[in-house]
């Protein structure tokens, strides 16, 4: 049985919080259940708390509890499709918003990115070019865009299609929009991601689109994934669902980068 901590300093909630990445960081991952137990409180409670200290960028939130962020692997797509789904889906209607019927939109690898595809099918006479299976299922099955699908191997865990074959089918198409999702943005505005070669993928696609326009949950703020896809400044607009910090705002402005932040369901 768990040892409930019962101590008066730990009664106050962000003392508590505090004391949740300590037992976090000593296990790896925890569920919502043992920390309850743990602390003497709800369950409730403590998905509230692993919910803050997620958009604090201090633990890493999963279905069912939380753990340490990662620079290496990210989260399991399952985990990631009910990650702050309600936020993404707000992104998704806002940034589907900015897209013009009638033009060529490409769509990246990730759920926010999804979350615009399934805004996109109230659009009219759309070209998208995509290397997720999700997105092009789900545009396929409800629109009658053309889609086209980047050729490559199939990451069978999350529908991306990923390879040179990809690189060279993108390369070959030049779109008035790109919808591109990120695992992390640094302070200093880096753009992140955990996969070589989805990287590889997305590089091309922004060297081949009018608009780049990034979709990206608070979570990723100040998060840090191991691989290097580019700079804030090379994105025209930021759809995202708080304002970012300071220093990314500050930096946003110097580079002309625009800032869309969607309403709270």
């Amino acid at each position: 049985m768990s040892r409930i901590i019962t101590r008066p300093e730990l009664q106050t909630v962000e003392a508590r919080r505090s004391a949740i990445v300590a037992v976090v960081r000593q296990r790896g991952y925890a569920t919502a259940e043992a920390l309850a137990a743990t602390f003497g409180v709800t369950v409730q409670t403590i998905r509230r708390d692993l919910n803050k200290l997620s958009a604090e960028g201090r633990l890493e939130r999963y279905r069912g509890g939380g753990g340490l962020p990662s620079s290496v692997e990210n989260i399991e797509y399952a985990d990631r499709q009910v990650t702050h789904a309600g936020e993404k889906a707000a992104i998704g209607r806002l940034a589907a918003a900015a897209i013009p019927s009638h033009c060529s939109v490409f769509v990246n690898i990730g759920t926010t990115t999804e979350a615009v595809a399934r805004e996109l099918v109230r659009h009219d006479d759309l070209s998208v070019i995509t290397n997720n299976l999700n997105v092009a299922l789900t545009l396929s099955q409800q629109t009658s865009f053309r889609v086209v699908v980047a050729g490559g191997s199939v990451r069978n865990r999350d529908g991306a299609v990923l390879g040179q074959l990809t690189c060279d089918t993108l390369g070959q198409f030049r779109v008035d929009y790109a919808v591109i999702g990120i695992s992390g943005i640094d302070a200093e505005g880096t753009l992140l991601d955990f996969d070589y070669e989805e990287v590889r993928a997305t590089q091309t696609v922004l060297a081949h689109a009018a608009h780049v326009f990034l979709v990206a949950d608070h979570s990723k703020f100040g998060r840090r994934p191991m691989v290097r896809l580019g700079h804030l400044s090379q994105v025209h607009t930021l759809f995202t669902d708080r304002a970012p910090p300071e220093r990314l705002a500050a930096l946003m402005r110097e580079s002309g980068v625009a800032c869309a932040i969607a309403p709270a369901d």
